[in-house]
């Protein structure tokens, strides 16, 4: 038998033992004789099973092999020679000794004498060498050890006492990527694919047995786990092993098949999962945000295989080699991942800012998911606040009440005549930062609606449970906002947060349910619930019941929470006797990864515990905090907070990770900041006194999309009068908020006469940098920065790229870009150059363009001819396709779905790629001139395009279907080159956008493009050449051919900074030098780039003393103008 042949073997023994066929297991173990397995040999001679411990030793060896043989037969023969004669049957002793001991007196006639004289004997024990025989039990044991040493020795056993190490359910993920690989070649592939059979290969066709209706991602189990009595059904109906309702078993293939999050090990041998008729097959590793059409991402590292194939390939980002074809297997770089940011303990908020007093002990507080210096607080009295942290005002406070007493229960009416308080259990923010939701221990929850400001407006209140309302968090099952909740009544339920309708109810739990974590992998929702006796559930949106049921580690009270890119699961809690577990769960492997050491024996109430930056876990425990990397199980660092806190504090980290609020034993609260979090609070702390406040009608801006750096939030804060209508930026949520006028004070009107534009004209007024540069210099085309915020890319028009990153060190400890320290042009060792096809056409005629994979680590790139994939750490090209004729002239990757790519053509059309395949899944036409700019919206599910004709269009992204266009309004009296490029750019909302032409900035909202807002610069500028948001979107950075730049305020296109270009420019009266493109640092809202005419790349920023790009125009309104549009000219200086 040939060694696969072996393997295989060996992979059906694993998958029969994780399906619990435990007697085909041992047939084929002896049958094969491949693997001898000791522990059920020991439990058959334990037993006294000796017919089958000779049946099962025959396949491996026999009594006259060799003398260890022969030994190994003789001891279990004489036993049961030995139990027949205490047992005073003679009649058996006979039979045995004639059957199976005569054999031996060939070899040995005197023992064979010997044996059978002791049926003389009335007690063999007479027999001087058998008088220390005890009872049968020892005697038992005694032989079994020296049976185990004898196969140990005996060669014939050699390589088959140890089973070879396999991933769990090995047999099962390898049929999935058979099942997987066949989608891929499937020619129209479909979501969901019905997997039938595996009698037969799968086809997407409409007559196969194994037909599909839809793309399945390659990460897909395709194949769930086989049910079993008593066992646990494993997630996703279209697997071919079609589930049995009922109890899963503790082999499950993954927490969501195989694999995903995973069970304990004292709970699960294998994966956990869950299954449901109405659900998509499974996921392997969750993502964010959800894909309607996954696939393959870019991987991180080369692949040489690679430049074998012949046409174009997907690789993921995130997704292990084993589930890519073999032919593409991807060769891993872990030194060099460029674009991962190292950390350090410098990057914890440690250094105590600021204390707050209370008033009663804090038992929850959640920081606001935008406005991220905004804290959110419930305490023990029922008590919620809101603070500002920049200024350390308490914004707003509601004291426990029951809205409508009159219409809750009689219970809960009893309870409150009796004792009218009740603890706050859990206060939380929407995604969106739109809402706030509170759970009180007495039966209810309140839902507030905020505003900005102070204004925190009565929303909804539900009677959730009978008793206390242990948690709450907000999930989007169906493209719905909801709310779910847990009780004491040991229910979970999900109620709509518009109208406070309940929608789901689930039952299961035997004990008080203490947590819930809602998630979504891909297109499955789902709801993790763990309750006070250890148990965790999860749930579909479904009534079928819990699908996972398994103790948590210690039988603890637990709560899960994910890192925030949604790709490691956590979980902390606390067990009745005080003993306390922080783990982190392999969602590939159905078992706890890693345990991390450090926590308290006997801790004092229920460790809390909160994750920041992908990177760090931190737990109140032992009146300090701790911290763990996510990836080393030691503790790698403490702080007491100069002392003062409660034994298990609360603790809470802002979005980024740069501030962490700690409960303390005087009802307080400290606040904790690194040096990002100390700065973002002095920058709002001097900003209070530029911009007037404005207690009403502010209105909280957007959810970013993007990440935030430390002046950010600043921005947000001080300019209060967000003119952007709310959208929350969870799946498509679409809730409207009133548009309430603001009330400004004398003092503000005051300072509105008092304002002035900003200008920057010498080089003492601002930090620039021209970034180092050796290689022969080309007009800028194309300027980003990596994602990571560490490099900027660049494409020239020779269609060569550069590539500049900086170094962390003692100088720049975050490794991020910054003008104060010059990074280094990087290039790979080999000293190649990443330089685009340019085909027979002359690169100065073409059209440069490319665009980033969100890992950083690939290029999609075109200069007039094919569109090359270039490898950004080894700068290999990994391949090329569709050559022109038409070029490409813009390229934008799907936001859910690396391996689709909207291509903007020269010839005006828009093919949807799909890399994976090297297939044009469809053309869009509208456009009469050639696309010049594309943007994609994962909230609306569109895609917009301009072009060259000054036409804005909106493509349905779920059937690419044409749903409006709009033409650009060309102001009066300015006249459009007639190829003058349109650019578009979604704010981090993704409703609202703007479109850049030479003679303006327009915003739109969509999908219906309503212009709500126009700009048009001074003649004296020159054209518009390029603009962008900054990252968060409070700022428009603008270019003009004379060699200046803009700062707009986003909400209102008020020009309020002009940055001319003696100010960052070497004078050179005979060389005419602008922009052409400009960059937003991703997550330094006060930081951009320039790509000049002459090839030079610069990087500005403000003075470390301003902190930002000049003080915030007066407003006029305190929203977009729902009006047609209104021509907003440049000020002029004053």
């Amino acid at each position: 038998m040939s060694s696969l042949s072996r393997e295989l073997v060996f992979l059906i023994l694993q998958f029969l033992d994780e399906e619990k066929f435990k007697d085909a297991v041992h047939r084929l173990e002896q049958e094969s004789g491949f693997y001898f397995n000791m522990r059920h040999f020991e439990e058959m001679v334990t037993n006294g099973e000796w017919d089958e411990v000779e049946k099962y030793l025959s396949g491996f060896t026999k009594v006259d092999d060799n003398r260890y043989s022969m030994k190994i037969f003789f001891e279990i023969r004489k036993q049961k020679y030995l139990e027949a004669l205490d047992k005073k049957d003679r009649a058996k002793a006979v039979d045995i000794l004639v059957k199976d001991l005569k054999v031996f007196s060939a070899f040995n006639e005197d023992l064979f004498k010997e044996i059978t004289q002791l049926l003389t004997l009335e007690n063999f024990r007479d027999n001087e060498q058998l008088s220390k025989y005890g009872d049968t039990k020892s005697a038992r044991g005694v032989m079994l050890a020296e049976l185990k040493k004898l196969i140990e020795a005996n060669p014939l056993f050699r390589d088959k006492l140890n089973f070879p190490t396999l991933r769990n359910s090995r047999l099962r993920t390898l049929i999935n990527q058979s099942l997987n690989w066949q989608h891929q070649l499937c020619k129209n592939p479909k979501p969901n694919p019905d997997i039938k059979t595996l009698f037969i290969d799968h086809s997407c066709g409409q007559s196969q047995a194994n037909g599909a209706r839809a793309p399945s991602p390659v990460t897909n189990a395709l194949m769930g786990g086989l049910p079993k009595p008593a066992g646990f059904p494993p997630l996703g109906a279209h697997g071919p092993f079609q589930p049995a309702q009922g109890p899963l078993p503790t082999s499950l293939a993954g927490w969501m098949s195989n694999p995903a999050p995973a069970a304990h090990a004292s709970a699960s041998a294998g994966p956990i999962g869950f299954n449901s008729s109405n659900n998509a097959a499974l996921l392997k590793r969750p993502r964010t945000p959800p894909s309607n059409n996954p696939a393959i991402d870019y991987q991180t590292a080369d692949s040489e295989h690679v430049l074998k194939r012949s046409r174009p390939f997907g690789l993921s980002d995130d997704q292990a080699s084993n589930n890519l074809p073999v032919n593409i297997l991807p060769v891993g770089y872990p030194s060099q991942n460029h674009g991962q940011s190292s950390f350090s303990t410098d990057d914890l908020p440690k250094a105590v800012v600021m204390t707050l007093s209370q008033g009663s002990a804090v038992k929850s507080m959640d920081f606001h998911p935008v406005q991220q210096i905004l804290l959110l607080v419930g305490t023990s009295t029922g008590e919620v606040m809101l603070w500002e942290l920049g200024t350390r005002e308490k914004l707003a406070q509601r004291n426990f009440k029951v809205w409508e007493l009159g219409s809750c229960s009689m219970p809960l009416q009893a309870s409150l005549a009796n004792d009218y308080n009740a603890s706050v259990n859990r206060v939380i923010w929407s995604p969106d930062g739109t809402l706030c939701g509170v759970a009180y221990s007495k039966h209810i929850i309140h839902l507030y609606a905020y505003h900005g400001g102070d204004n925190l407006q009565d929303k909804l209140e539900i009677e959730a449970h009978v008793g206390s309302v242990n948690d709450l968090a907000f999930c989007f099952p169906n493209k719905q906002l909801c709310i779910v909740t847990c009780g004491e009544d040991r229910l979970i339920k999900v109620w709509d947060a518009n109208t406070g309708a309940k929608q789901y109810a689930f039952e299961g739990h035997e004990a008080p349910v203490y947590s819930v974590c809602p998630h979504y992998k891909e297109n499955i929702q789902f709801i993790f619930s763990t309750a006070t006796d250890g148990k965790i559930k999860a749930w579909l949106y479904d009534n079928v019941g819990s699908r996972v049921d398994y103790d948590a580690p210690g039988h603890s009270s637990t709560a899960l929470a994910y890192s925030a890119d949604g790709t490691r699961l956590f979980s902390c809690g606390t067990n009745k006797e005080g003993d306390s577990y922080i783990v982190e769960w392999n969602e590939s492997e159905g078992a706890v990864k890693r345990t991390y050491i450090g926590l308290g024996k006997r801790s004092v109430g229920v460790v809390q515990f909160d994750t920041t930056k992908n990177r760090f876990l931190a737990a109140g425990d032992e009146n300090m905090v701790k911290f763990w990397d996510m990836d080393n199980v030691n503790l790698l660092t403490t702080t007491d907070a100069e002392g003062g806190l409660q034994a298990s504090p609360c603790i809470r980290f802002n979005k980024e990770g740069i501030l962490l609020a700690v409960s303390t034993n005087e009802n307080g609260i400290k606040v904790l900041a690194n040096t990002d979090g100390i700065r973002l609070l002095r920058t709002v702390e001097s900003r209070s006194f530029d911009s007037p406040r404005i207690a009403q009608g502010s209105i909280v801006k957007p959810p970013a999309m993007g990440t935030f750096a430390a002046s950010t939030v600043a921005a947000n804060l001080v300019d209060r009068v967000a003119s952007t209508p709310p959208m929350a930026a969870l799946n498509g949520d679409n809730r409207n908020l009133p548009d309430v006028k603001p009330r400004i004070t004398d003092e503000s009107i005051d300072k509105s006469r008092a304002w002035k534009l900003i200008e920057i004209n010498e080089p003492s007024q601002c930090r620039s940098l021209r970034l180092p540069d050796n290689i022969s210099a080309m007009r800028v085309s194309r300027l980003i920065y990596t994602n990571s915020g560490s490099a900027i890319l660049a494409l020239a028009a020779n269609a060569v790229h550069k590539l500049w990153k900086w170094q962390r060190n003692e100088r720049n400890t975050s490794g991020k870009a910054t003008a104060s320290i010059a990074p280094q042009l990087w290039q790979p060792t080999s000293g190649i150059l990443m330089t685009n096809d340019i085909s027979d056409r002359n690169p100065e005629d073409a059209v440069p363009c490319f665009a980033l994979s969100k890992n950083d680590s690939y290029v999609m790139s075109a200069s007039g001819g094919k569109i090359s994939l270039f490898n950004m750490m080894t700068f290999k090209t990994m391949t090329t396709f569709m050559p022109p004729p038409p070029a490409a002239s813009f390229l934008a990757f799907h936001p859910q779905d690396n391996n689709i790519i909207a291509i903007g053509m020269e010839d005006s059309s828009i093919q949807i790629y799909n890399v994976r395949v090297d297939e044009v899944k469809t053309k869009l036409k509208g456009h009469h001139k050639r696309i010049t700019g594309l943007a994609f919206s994962n909230v609306l599910n569109v895609l917009i395009s301009s072009g060259a004709d000054s036409q804005l269009c909106v493509w349905s992204t779920d059937g690419w279907e044409k749903q409006t266009s709009r033409q650009l309004q060309i102001p009066a009296g300015r006249a459009a080159a007639p190829l003058a490029d349109t650019r578009v750019q979604f704010h981090q909302d993704q409703t609202h956008l703007i479109a850049v032409h030479e003679t303006q900035i327009a915003i739109y909202e969509a999908p219906k493009l309503e212009c709500l807002k126009q700009w048009v610069p001074r003649e004296a500028s020159g054209p518009i050449t390029h603009a962008t948001y900054s990252c968060d979107s409070q700022s428009i950075y603008v270019s003009f051919e004379d060699g200046s730049v803009g700062v707009l305020t986003a909400t209102s296109l008020r020009l309020r900074c002009r940055i001319n270009p003696a100010s960052y420019l070497p004078a050179n009266p005979s060389l005419r030098v602008y922009p052409l493109v400009i960059a937003a640092h991703p997550s330094e809202p006060t930081q951009f780039a320039l790509g000049l005419t002459d090839g030079g790349v610069y990087m500005l920023e403000p003075l470390e003393s301003e902190g930002k790009w000049g003080t915030l125009p007066p407003e006029n309104n305190a929203g977009p103008s729902s009006a047609p549009v209104t021509a907003n000219l440049d000020q002029p200086q004053r």
